[in-house]
C-alpha cells in the first residue's frame, strides 16, 4: 500500500493546488486505513485509500465551511471547555510520556524523519534533503513510525 503514496499525493496536489495540505491529507488517509478496526482484508487497497483521502478532503470542506459560519462566542466558550480538568492533563502528559518512549525504540533516523514531519512541518523532500536519504525512504520511515507508535500504544492502553 506505500508504493501508492507518491501517487495519491500528485493526484491531490493537482486537486487543491497545494503539496502540503495533500501530503496531510495522504498522511492522514494512511493513518485511517492502519487504524481500520475491521479485520476483513481490503480487496482493492488503491481504490480504497483514494476513496478515504478524497472522504477526508471532503470532511475537511464541510468542516471549514461551518467554521466560518459560527459566532465567536461559541468558539471561545468551547476554548474555555477544552482547557479541561488537572485528571485531563495528568492524562496527557502521561500518553505524551508514552508516545516518546515508543519514539525512543524507533531507529534514529525513522524517529527523525517523523519528527521532522509533526514537530517542524518540513515537506517529505525537506527532509529527505536534510538527512540525506531518498525521499521514498522518508515516506516509509514517517509510515513506519506511526505504525510503530500506534501499536505500543494500543499495547500499553490495554494494560
Amino acid at each position: 500500500m506505500e508504493n501508492y503514496y507518491r501517487e495519491l499525493v500528485c493526484f491531490l496536489n493537482a486537486k487543491l493546488g497545494n503539496r502540503q495540505v495533500a501530503e496531510d491529507v495522504v498522511h492522514d488517509a494512511y493513518v485511517r486505513v492502519l487504524e481500520r478496526s475491521s479485520d476483513t482484508p481490503i480487496e482493492q487497497p488503491r481504490a480504497f485509500l483514494y476513496r478515504t483521502a478524497l472522504n477526508l478532503v471532503i470532511d475537511g470542506h464541510r468542516r471549514n465551511a461551518l467554521r466560518q459560519v459560527e459566532p465567536l462566542e461559541v468558539l471561545d466558550s468551547e476554548e474555555r471547555f477544552a482547557a479541561g480538568t488537572p485528571h485531563a492533563s495528568h492524562d496527557q502528559a502521561q500518553r505524551l510520556e508514552l508516545l516518546e518512549r515508543a519514539l525512543a525504540e524507533l531507529p534514529a533516523a525513522c524517529r527523525e524523519s517523523f519528527l521532522l514531519r509533526k514537530l517542524d512541518g518540513l515537506s517529505h523532500l525537506q527532509i529527505a534533503e536534510r538527512l540525506s536519504i531518498s525521499r521514498a525512504l522518508v515516506e516509509k520511515n514517517i509510515v513506519n513510525a506511526m505504525k510503530h507508535c500506534r501499536v505500543r500504544m494500543r499495547e500499553w492502553d490495554a494494560h
